[in-house]
């Protein structure tokens, strides 16, 4: 308490002490001695009702015991339930839990996880894919700061993701892999590995490599087969040993066909096999007969650039080409020109965009000739200074030409530009605004525009290669950021006329992959309508069997999930509700579970993952050894921890209380001796 409320608290008993002297003191010595209690009531009243108007504070000091976090990670994912280990998972989690000895030292949390991790004691056993690398990062962010020592129950099997053996060394708690499923190295024959193109050309060739391995203690012999509809399309007979037990096989597939053409690449199993599921793959390739050509044209040597030519090429149906303005001969090849940080060299470049109306797409920076840009182009005129500013991006959650996923803009770093005010002259839309600090402001940074069939789009910064990098940064992945972006160039490249419901879905799917479809729906003047019912029909060729599901709306499109249909051709119907709107296509998924490729546990990587955080590996059989390995290390102790808090004393209701008590007994007093 400081100084100056105690001063102010012996004030006010001053104060009190006056005020109960001054309406009780001038009565007789009789009088007074008979209602002594009056002036000390009073003197008490007023001086509560000053100390809650002062509201002294005070610290409150409390002390806890913090027990350290055990946490169990479960592998929900199939592997588990192909492996028969679901009822062991149920008993090892069961036996843990209800362990006394455990729940005193620890507070038990429970997760499971496959492609993701998951609050939740619920076991299925159904994710298609496991992500352990990813569950430790997860955790590592949860329990990062605290003593929380993790038992993995799990037979070590990933399916995607970075290995999780080395990542393990940035987990900052112990690892205890608790191993599922058998252990035995049986004969086995697997086709480990099939690399394939999504995408081939009509009257091409396109190549398959294949990784086969064996292990097995004998030399054996089989045949590696490529089928297509029943047809054999390719075969090799393949030898194996003990020393060599990995072979690369490559083939070159005719793609005599244009649409999705549907493969089965095997190794024949031999006699001795336990496990025949991960000897085949289904894949499938989509024969197209055309190609999107973009042309990037640029006199300087920038890694935006580079940006571009990937996230364009990650869509193998498009092809990218960089030249100068001075190498330019015609446009009639190409469906998109990328125009970067024009300059008076790009004269000849936007005649001849004038006399082909070529969509283009023009990037600016601090290179740009803004004097000869605004004099050569009519979709917009920019205002601009000699000063170079930096933008940052704000994304409008509203634009509605096309389906654009979102994407964190946030976290990005600026671009750098020269400062100035946009005008736009044709009607556009606007994907991203330009931020400067924290302010949004009404300039485009990312506009699209559409004047009768051409399409253009403006973006008014360079340093797309740090966005592309700090999306690597985040998320281990350029994916979300070319998917992005290369949305943005493919409607660019494209004529196709806006339609009121458009409709994105994938020619084929993989089982063990997310079955998605995405949709949009416009009102008449093609705005955004978040009241749409959209429903899609989705039927099965081969049985005949439809199926009606709804959308879901996610952000600025609908999205529904199809990941529980089996595999098969499917053709589907979106339509919305008291409209006549309807748009149709149809997807393949393929059958494949990538879980049921494994035989056994991978008890080399967990027993590593567990050297790594100073941990141990423990097999299902020895939970009594892994108990007393938890209760006899020292580093989980109970922890004393002090809570130290500023109380004030106003929020104490029990001196209200004492005050409307004592003025209510004063009350009682007064009137007794007739003094009301």
């Amino acid at each position: 308490m400081s100084i100056q409320t105690i001063l102010l608290l012996l004030g006010a008993a001053i104060l009190a002490l006056g005020f109960a002297i001054f309406q009780y003191g001038g009565r007789s010595k009789k009088e007074t001695n008979k209602n002594i209690g009056l002036p000390v009531l009073r003197f008490l009243s007023v001086f509560l009702l000053l100390v809650l108007l002062i509201n002294p504070k005070f610290k409150k000091q409390t002390y806890y015991t913090e027990k350290p976090t055990l946490i169990l990670g479960v592998d929900n994912s199939s592997s588990v339930g192909y492996l028969q280990q679901e009822q062991k998972v149920r008993d090892v989690v069961q036996m843990l839990r209800s362990d006394q000895e455990l729940n005193k030292r620890f507070e038990i949390a429970t997760y499971t996880f496959g492609e993701n991790l998951k609050d939740t004691t619920g076991f299925t056993f159904r994710d298609t894919q496991t992500n352990i690398a990813n569950t430790l990062r997860e955790l590592d962010q949860i329990y990062g700061q605290n003593v929380a020592p993790t038992l993995l129950i799990t037979d070590g099997n990933q399916t995607y993701g970075v290995d999780y053996q080395y990542s393990s060394k940035e987990y900052n708690q112990q690892l205890y892999p608790i191993i599922l499923g058998d252990t035995i190295r049986h004969t086995d024959l697997k086709l480990r590995q099939l690399n394939v193109n999504k995408y081939a050309y009509l009257k091409n060739q396109f190549p398959v490599e294949a990784i086969v391995t064996y292990n097995g203690t004998k030399s054996v012999e089989s045949k590696f087969i490529i089928t297509n509809g029943g047809t054999t399309i390719f075969s090799k007979t393949i030898a194996f040993s003990p020393s060599e037990n990995s072979k690369v096989i490559t083939a070159q597939l005719p793609a005599r066909t244009a649409g999705i053409q549907t493969y089965r690449a095997a190794i024949v199993p031999i006699n001795e096999e336990k496990n025949k599921e991960n000897n085949q793959k289904q894949f499938a390739v989509e024969v197209i007969d055309q190609k999107t050509n973009v042309l990037v044209v640029s006199t300087l040597v920038h890694p935006d650039i580079g940006v571009l030519k990937r996230s364009v090429e990650r869509d193998e149906r498009s092809a990218v080409t960089i030249k100068k303005p001075s190498e330019i001969k015609d446009l009639e090849s190409y469906q998109l020109v990328v125009l970067y940080q024009p300059d008076t060299s790009f004269k000849n470049v936007y005649e001849k965009l004038k006399i082909s109306s070529k969509n283009y797409f023009t990037i600016t920076g601090t290179k740009t000739n803004w004097s000869y840009l605004n004099s050569a182009q009519s979709s917009f005129f920019y205002d601009y200074t000699r000063q170079k500013e930096n933008f940052l991006a704000a994304l409008n959650r509203n634009y509605t030409t096309f389906l654009l996923d979102d994407i964190d803009f946030e976290s990005y770093p600026p671009l750098e530009g020269v400062f100035g005010d946009v005008t736009m002259i044709t009607a556009h839309q606007v994907i991203a605004y330009q931020k400067i600090g924290a302010i949004t402001t009404g300039n485009p940074l990312l506009a699209t525009m559409e004047t009768g069939t051409r399409r253009e789009g403006v973006l008014f910064g360079e340093g797309l290669w740090k966005w592309r990098a700090q999306e690597y940064v985040e998320n281990n992945s350029f994916k979300r950021f070319d998917d992005f972006f290369g949305k943005i160039l493919q409607y660019l490249a494209s004529n196709k006329k806006k339609q009121r419901l458009e409709v994105k879905s994938e020619s084929f799917y993989y089982g063990n992959s997310g079955v998605r479809i995405q949709a949009a729906y416009f009102t008449k003047n093609y705005e955004f309508d978040r009241r749409g019912h959209l429903n899609v029909t989705v039927k099965n060729i081969e049985t005949a069997v439809s199926k009606v599901v709804p959308f879901v709306l996610k952000n600025t499109n609908y999205e529904v999930d199809l990941s529980n249909f089996p595999a098969g051709k499917y053709e589907y119907t979106v339509t919305v509700a008291e409209e006549k709107l309807a748009n149709s296509g149809n997807f393949t998924i393929l059958d494949f579970d990538i879980e049921k490729q494994f035989l056994n546990a991978d008890v080399t990587k967990l027993r590593q993952a567990a050297t790594n955080t100073d941990g141990k590996a423990f097999f299902s059989s020895q939970l009594n050894d892994l108990t007393k390995q938890l209760l006899t290390d020292k580093r989980y102790q109970p922890i004393q921890k002090k809570q130290e808090s500023t109380v004030s004393l106003i929020d104490w209701k029990y001196l209200l209380g004492m005050l409307i008590l004592i003025l209510t007994i004063e009350w009682f007093m007064r009137k007794y001796n007739g003094l009301i």
